[in-house]
């Protein structure tokens, strides 16, 4: 399937049947690795039901593709900036491990489905960047939610969620699918210790263009503040090295006097 193909926006209002949307929501729960290169948005650690808190804290983020990531508080204080993203990887490789030479999932193909989604992942070295917790890194590839692959007809009870109640919404003026679901005994999450899903029931909601998971919330009334919110701001912006490093790259600007200093 072409560049074109794999980026294509799945159509939730087709006439399609709750059980297909239902798989085209797990598809759309595997497709962020090939959805997008960089992104930037604003990300609250803590659950809303319509639209978060003025006066909520939250973080401002550019992340491109593999490992750069920045963070900025609204006052625009830098609270993480990656640095060595153009290191050496030789000691890595030296290493000699099977994961040490996957390739990045931009460079491998995955299995589609008719509509541009990713049905079955292939091997690659996945891996987001993340701060404070697991749950942020889950959210920009939120795979945890259906797993790699469908799973054997045989066996229904073995997809990580029960999925139900998929509908099409607008979230922060995107459109989005959202589904109330429920972990089984197969959830897997990237993080054990902070989970997209709590148990019991949860509502999600996943961006159709960038697949990552925008919002989570769990339902039960022992976790009522446990979750996330996201607004994605720009797709795809480029973005200049000197973003994700502690010190700038730039050469001496020639147009500036340069003093010299000569002894006597």
């Amino acid at each position: 399937m072409s560049t074109w193909d794999t980026r294509r926006r799945p159509d939730p209002d087709s006439g399609k049947p709750a059980a297909d949307l239902t798989t085209v929501f797990r598809n759309l729960c595997r497709s962020s690795p090939w959805k997008w290169q960089s992104l930037r948005f604003e990300y609250w650690d803590e659950p809303f039901p319509e639209a978060p808190d003025a006066d909520a804290p939250l973080v401002r983020a550019w992340l491109r593709r593999p490992g750069a990531l920045r963070l900025e508080t609204s006052d625009g204080l830098v609270l993480h900036s990656t640095t060595g993203i153009n290191d050496s990887k030789d000691g890595l490789y030296i290493s000699a491990t099977r994961k040490s030479w996957l390739l990045p999932p931009q460079l491998v193909a995955p299995v589609y489905d008719d509509g541009g989604l990713v049905r079955r992942r292939p091997e690659a070295a996945y891996g987001e960047p993340g701060f404070g917790n697991g749950r942020f890194s889950a959210a920009l590839d939120p795979v945890e939610l259906a797993g790699n692959a469908p799973v054997p007809l045989e066996f229904p009870g073995s997809n990580p969620l029960e999925i139900s109640e998929v509908r099409r919404i607008e979230h922060e003026g995107r459109p989005a699918l959202e589904a109330l679901v429920t972990p089984t005994v197969s959830y897997r999450p990237a993080d054990s210790a902070a989970p997209l899903c709590q148990p019991g029931r949860n509502r999600v909601r996943i961006d159709l263009e960038t697949a990552v998971c925008v919002a989570s919330q769990s339902l039960e009334s022992a976790t009522p503040d446990y979750g996330h919110w996201l607004r994605i701001i720009a797709v795809d912006e480029y973005m200049l090295d000197d973003l994700f490093l502690a010190e700038s790259m730039n050469l001496t600007d020639v147009r500036r006097h340069i003093s010299w200093d000569i002894s006597a």
